[in-house]
């Protein structure tokens, strides 16, 4: 089980809601998310922990552009 719920998390909550409450109801009407920006951030992070013995910061931008940016380079042979 969870934490009880208490008025004082009610009014945290109803007072992130009336605060959030435009944005909320944009998102909601658009459709709009941060799922996607997440992915990419998250998508960045691995690529950086398997950079770290790289010499230089041009290897990560470059294991980015080619994860990220979907380029399918010609392989020789």
């Amino acid at each position: 089980m969870g934490a009880p719920i208490t008025s004082a998390g009610i009014r945290e909550a109803r007072r992130t809601i009336t605060e959030q409450r435009a944005g909320i109801l944009a998102a909601i009407q658009h459709g709009l998310s941060n799922a996607r920006i997440e992915q990419v951030n998250t998508q960045i992070r691995l690529i950086a922990r398997r950079a770290f013995g790289f010499h230089s910061p041009q290897a990560l931008i470059a294991l980015a552009m080619l994860k990220l940016a979907d380029l399918c380079p010609p392989l020789p042979g």
